[in-house]
C-alpha cells in the first residue's frame, strides 16, 4: 500500500457523489461528526497498519512513508486523519518505544483489528508541562490506584485502550511520573467517569473528551517502561510525532493553496481574473515557496530519525516550532486571496474554511511553540561551541528525500543532548561553482554571516538564559536557530536533488526564510518579481496538471 493507493481509494475530492469527497467532509463537519464513510473506508484498507511496526504485522518501517500516507489523508480531512488513527499512533509510539513484548503485541492486535488507543496525557491546568501533571497513581496491594482528571483527549470515550500519564512520586525532578497501558474494560465503571466533549472551532468531528478517575485500580502489569520513566519515554517517542506532524500539515496547506488558486483563476474582478492582480500572484507564489520550505525541512527531519537519531532531540522541536508558524501564516495570507469566500461554509471554496479551522489546533496541539523553544534553548550553547562552523555537514544521504533508509529504530532515539548538528554545518560549506555568482551565492553568504552571529551570541548564553525563565532575547535566538536550520535543510535538499527541483524555487524558499531573519533583502526588487512570477506559474501548472505542490509532485485524482 502507498500514498498513491490511498489517493485512488479516496477518489476525486471535487466529485459531489464521492462519499468521502469535499461535500461529504463538509456535511460531516457541519454535523460535528466523524465522516463515517471515511472510517469505513480506512477500516477496509487496514489503515491502522501504518502505525504498527513491521515485526508486529504492520507497515511501519519508514517515518517518511508514514508521513506521506498521513499527509494524503490530512489533505482530504484533518479531522479524519486525527480522529481515525493518528491519535492512536500518539499513544502507540510510547508502547513501541518502552513497552514489553507482551504490551507491544497487545497494542498491535488492537490496532490491526481497527481498534483505538487514546493518548491520555493532557490536563488543562498544565498543558504540555508534563512534569507538573497532577493525575496520580499510587501503589496499592498488587495494583496501582489512579486519581485525578485528564482533559481534551482524542477518542477517550470510544477507545478500547489508553496510554495514561500519571504522577507516581511527589519528589521533584524527571523521575516523578510514569506511563501505563490499560484496556478500558479492565477499569471498573465506578472508577472512571467520562467528561462531556470539549467544544472546539476546529476538528469538530473529533471526540475531544476527558475523564475523571476516582481510586481507579490499574493492573500491576499496566506499567509502561518502568516506574519513573514516563517523561523520558515521552521525550524519546514524541521526537517521531513532532517531525511527522509538520510533514502532515503540508497536506491541508496543499488543499488551501489549490482552493485559493481555483478562486483566483475562476473569479472575475476589475475586468479580469483575480489572478491577474500582481499582489494576488505574489501571495500565491510566496505561499507555494513556504509549502516547499516546510516540505524540505520536515523531510530532512524524517530522514534524521533513521540516520542521525541522536540529533532529533533538537531537530524535532525546531521543525514543529517553525513549520507551525509558517503554515498558520500561509493560511492567513491565502485569506487575502479568497476574501469573503474564505469564510463561507458552502460553495466551491468552502473546504478552505474547514482546513483553516482544523489546521490551527494541529499546529499547537501535542506540544506548543513555546514548549518547543524551551526544548531547544539548552542545546544552543553546546552546539555553538562544539559543532557549528567546526564539524563537517551530515552525510548527503540525509538530504536525499525519498531514497532508501534503514528500518526505523525507536530504541536509538535519546532524550539527552545531541552530539552534533550536521544540518547546520551545511551553511559553512564552500559555495559551489554554479552558485557562486548570482542570488544563490548572495544567499549563501548571508546565511553564513547569520550563523557566525548566532554562534557568537549562543556561545555567550549563561545558565539563566537556557531555562523557561530566560528573557526574550534568548528565546529570539532559538527562533533564529530554527530559521537557519530550515534554510540549511532546503539548500542541502536542492543540492542533493541534482536538478530535480528548479533552482528558482530554491531562491524563493530562501527569500521567504531570510525575511524571517529581518535585515536588508538579498534579492533586488526585479529579482524578487521574476522569482515570484516563476513560482506563480509553476503553481498554476501543478494545479492544472493535478499534481501535488510538494517536492514529490505526485499526480492526484480529479
Amino acid at each position: 500500500m502507498s500514498a498513491d493507493d490511498l489517493d485512488t481509494l479516496l477518489g476525486d475530492p471535487a466529485d459531489p457523489a464521492n462519499p468521502v469527497g469535499h461535500a461529504a467532509v463538509l456535511a460531516a463537519d457541519e454535523r460535528q461528526e466523524m465522516l463515517a464513510a471515511g472510517e469505513d473506508l480506512l477500516d477496509s484498507w487496514g489503515f491502522n497498519a501504518e502505525f504498527v511496526p513491521a515485526p508486529y504485522g504492520g507497515r511501519l518501517t519508514r517515518a517518511d512513508r508514514l508521513a506521506e500516507t498521513m499527509r494524503t489523508l490530512w489533505r482530504r480531512d484533518p479531522a479524519l486523519g486525527l480522529g481515525y488513527g493518528f491519535s492512536s499512533f500518539l499513544a502507540a509510539v510510547n508502547i513501541w518505544t518502552a513497552g514489553t513484548e507482551d504490551q507491544r503485541r497487545d497494542a498491535a492486535r488492537l490496532l490491526l483489528g481497527n481498534r483505538r488507543i487514546a493518548a491520555t496525557f493532557h490536563e488543562l491546568d498544565h498543558g504540555n508541562d508534563f512534569a507538573h501533571a497532577d493525575c496520580t497513581a499510587r501503589p496499592e496491594a498488587g495494583h496501582w490506584q489512579l486519581t485525578g482528571r485528564k482533559e481534551i483527549v482524542t477518542n477517550l470515550r470510544r477507545a478500547e485502550a489508553m496510554v495514561l500519564f500519571a504522577r507516581t512520586s511527589q519528589a521533584p525532578g524527571s523521575r516523578s511520573h510514569s506511563q501505563f497501558f490499560v484496556h478500558r474494560n479492565d477499569l471498573p465503571a465506578d472508577g472512571i467517569r467520562d467528561l462531556p466533549r470539549f467544544p472546539s472551532s476546529g476538528m469538530r468531528g473529533v471526540q475531544l473528551g476527558g475523564a475523571e478517575f476516582t481510586a481507579c485500580p490499574l493492573p500491576a502489569d499496566a506499567l509502561l517502561g518502568g516506574e519513573g520513566r514516563g517523561i523520558e519515554t515521552a521525550l524519546r517517542s514524541y521526537q517521531v510525532t513532532r517531525v511527522v506532524i509538520p510533514a502532515m500539515t503540508v497536506g491541508p496547506l496543499d488543499t488551501a493553496l489549490r482552493t485559493a488558486l481555483s478562486c483566483a483563476l475562476d473569479r472575475r474582478l476589475y475586468g479580469g481574473a483575480v489572478a491577474d492582480i500582481p499582489y494576488v500572484r505574489s501571495v500565491l507564489a510566496r505561499v507555494y515557496a513556504d509549502l516547499l520550505a516546510v516540505d524540505a525541512f520536515s523531510g530532512v527531519g524524517l530522514r534524521a530519525l533513521h540516520l542521525t537519531p541522536d540529533a532529533t532531540a533538537v531537530y524535532a522541536p525546531a521543525a514543529k516550532y517553525l513549520t507551525s508558524r509558517m503554515v498558520l501564516d500561509a493560511f492567513q495570507d491565502l485569506r487575502a486571496v479568497l476574501g469573503a469566500s474564505g469564510y463561507l461554509r458552502e460553495g466551491p471554496y468552502a473546504i478552505f474554511q474547514k482546513m483553516a479551522r482544523d489546521i490551527a489546533p494541529a499546529t499547537f496541539a501535542h506540544v506548543s511553540r513555546t514548549a518547543c523553544l524551551v526544548m531547544i534553548l539548552p542545546q544552543l550553547p553546546r552546539l555553538a561551541r562544539r559543532s557549528w562552523l567546526s564539524e563537517p555537514p551530515a552525510a548527503p544521504e540525509l538530504f536525499d528525500l525519498g531514497a532508501d533508509l534503514p528500518e526505523l529504530r525507536l530504541d536509538r532515539l535519546v532524550a539527552g543532548l545531541p552530539s552534533g548538528d550536521g544540518v547546520m554545518a551545511v551553511l559553512a560549506e564552500p559555495t559551489g561553482p554554479g552558485e557562486r555568482h548570482g542570488p544563490l551565492g548572495r544567499f549563501a553568504e548571508r546565511l553564513r554571516a547569520e550563523l557566525r552571529a548566532l554562534r557568537e551570541q549562543c556561545a555567550a548564553l549563561g545558565p539563566a538564559d537556557i531555562t523557561i525563565d530566560a528573557g526574550p532575547a534568548a528565546f529570539a535566538l532559538a527562533d533564529r536557530y530554527t530559521v537557519l536550520l530550515a534554510a540549511a535543510a532546503a539548500l542541502a535538499v536542492w543540492r542533493r536533488g541534482g536538478g530535480r527541483h528548479p533552482e528558482t524555487a530554491l531562491i524563493g524558499v530562501l527569500d521567504r526564510l531570510t525575511e524571517r531573519l529581518g535585515g536588508a533583502p538579498v534579492l533586488t526588487p526585479a529579482e524578487r518579481e521574476r522569482t515570484e512570477q516563476f513560482l506563480f506559474e509553476a503553481a498554476v501548472e501543478r494545479h492544472r496538471d493535478r499534481k501535488l505542490f510538494d517536492l514529490t509532485a505526485r499526480h492526484i485524482p480529479g
